[in-house]
């Protein structure tokens, strides 16, 4: 099984962002920690971060066709990144979306997203524990279809 495990905007910036808000961990630890959850599963996961949309939809297109699902934290493109979601949904693959912090609780304008629906859970302000809960979640939903 292959996840592939999604960063978009800013990300690469955690442990100087708003630690109150995303953590002390760089996301190099959260993806090092990412990594021992999958050992344990027997997942093969493949990491990607970028503050490019086309990029990311770029990195979709090339690893869609051998990958079974996706765990995507989109960042600031959650709320307006329209080609992501096209190339979300055009992977057919399974996916979740996950954030650090709580943004139903923040501004109005972060609690839109313009890819829950197309996912089959948001996890949201639990932190780099999100990811760990997703990939969880992810194997045992793959196992089981």
């Amino acid at each position: 099984m292959r996840i592939l495990i999604i960063n978009g905007p800013n990300l690469n910036f955690l442990g100087k962002r708003d630690r109150s808000l995303y953590g002390s961990l760089e996301l190099n630890e959260i993806e090092n920690k990412i990594k021992s959850e999958a050992i344990k599963l027997d997942i093969d996961v493949l990491f990607f971060q970028s503050n490019h949309e086309g990029d990311i939809v770029d990195f979709l297109q090339s690893n869609s066709s051998n990958s079974n699902g996706i765990i995507i934290n989109p960042g600031a493109l959650t709320h307006y990144g329209i080609s992501l979601r096209d190339g979300l949904s055009d992977s057919k693959l399974p996916l979740i979306e996950v954030h650090l912090s709580n943004i139903h609780s923040r501004e109005s304008f972060r609690s839109k997203s313009v890819v829950s629906d197309i996912s089959i859970g948001q996890i949201v302000g639990l932190g780099w524990n999100g990811y760990i809960y997703a990939l969880n979640f992810l194997k045992n939903y793959i196992d089981t279809k």
